[in-house]
């Protein structure tokens, strides 16, 4: 059986180490330095696989985009109406693995960094449409031509509750994030959809 070769194991451990130091710091003014230290190795090592700080941070991003988008994947093939498929996706938002302080740090900088960083701008405009086409789609069988605008303010509400928490505004709290998106939603104007929300 042939051997995992450590590259993708340190690649792994210093995008957890990054995720982790940008979590104790709420910040990205952490240092490779640092990143490489909290996973066990050199600096060296660190720029060696990733080039910089902010190559290491867009590979953190990325794979926070990978489990999430995995999250929401297999959230949706178990929902069985509109409404689940809606619920599969907010859930999905506020999972443990995707709203953690140090998840939810790293989200912060991500905007932050997005307004300078071409890359993590083109990675953050993929998320947010795929965001917010999966919102109207599930949307759309209930609240028809409203599901755009519907899908429009439940992404900001998502995106206001990781605000919140990142500001450490009250304690961690999914399922009140959760109440909050999903009581926004009106009840359908369809009779016939509106038992299922």
């Amino acid at each position: 059986m042939p051997k995992l070769g450590m590259e993708p194991i340190r690649r792994a451990s210093l995008i957890k180490a990054t995720i982790d130091e940008i979590g104790k710091a709420g910040s990205l003014d952490v240092t490779v330095s640092q990143i490489a230290k909290r996973a066990g190795m050199s600096s060296a090592l660190a720029h060696h696989y990733f080039g910089g700080k902010e190559q290491i941070f867009l590979a953190a991003m990325r794979h926070t985009l990978s489990v999430y988008g995995g999250e929401v994947r297999g959230a949706l093939l178990m929902a069985r109406s509109p409404s689940e498929r809606v619920e599969a996706i907010v859930r999905s938002s506020f999972s443990h693995t995707n709203f953690r302080r140090e998840v939810v740090a790293a989200w912060l900088n991500f905007y932050v960094l997005a307004q300078s960083s071409d890359e993590a701008r083109r990675l953050l405009i993929i998320y947010q449409k795929r965001l917010r086409a999966n919102l109207r789609h599930a949307l759309r069988p209930a609240y028809g031509a409203q599901a755009p605008d519907m899908a429009e303010r439940l992404a900001a509400l998502i995106d206001g509750a990781y605000l919140r928490q990142s500001l450490g505004q009250g304690e961690q709290d999914a399922e009140a994030a959760i109440h909050l998106a999903l009581g926004c939603l009106p009840k359908p104007s369809n009779t016939a959809l509106s038992a299922s929300f």
